[in-house]
């Protein structure tokens, strides 16, 4: 059986990281990677999150909201026009986040692991929970 991103079922949930520090990067990496899950990227760009989301593969996005200036408006939309759940992650707050997307769910850096694993658990990883 498929869902969004051609992932079977079966195989090991995948969430495309966007996020331009390496350190927060890191630490996402990890959690992700203890739920038993695997992680795409990450993209320190619009241009690299663009790609990634092109080349599929994944069933959510973790999302920084700028990178190094560089606003995600477009890979924000890009998400939402091939029907893939994310989450943003800002130290920007509401203001932050693209109009058009600020009914989705956001987490306010810094963030705790688990409320990281919460986040994916609820509107990522819905369909397929994991811990």
């Amino acid at each position: 059986m498929r869902i969004e991103g051609s992932l079977e079922l079966s195989e090991t949930p995948t969430i495309l990281v966007v996020e331009d520090e390496p350190l927060v990067a890191m630490v996402l990496e990890s959690i992700i990677e203890d739920m038993g899950a695997s992680l795409v990227g990450p993209a320190a760009s619009v241009e690299k999150a663009l790609a990634l989301i092109e080349a599929g593969g994944f069933i959510g996005a973790l999302l920084d909201v700028n990178l190094r200036g560089e606003r995600v408006d477009a890979v924000a939309d890009a998400l939402a026009a091939k029907g893939l759940p994310f989450v943003f992650t800002t130290g920007h707050g509401i203001d932050g986040i693209p109009a058009a997307h600020r009914h989705r769910p956001m987490l306010s850096k810094p963030f705790r692991d688990a409320d990281i694993t919460a986040l994916l658990n609820l509107h990522i990883l819905a369909k397929q929970p994991i811990n």
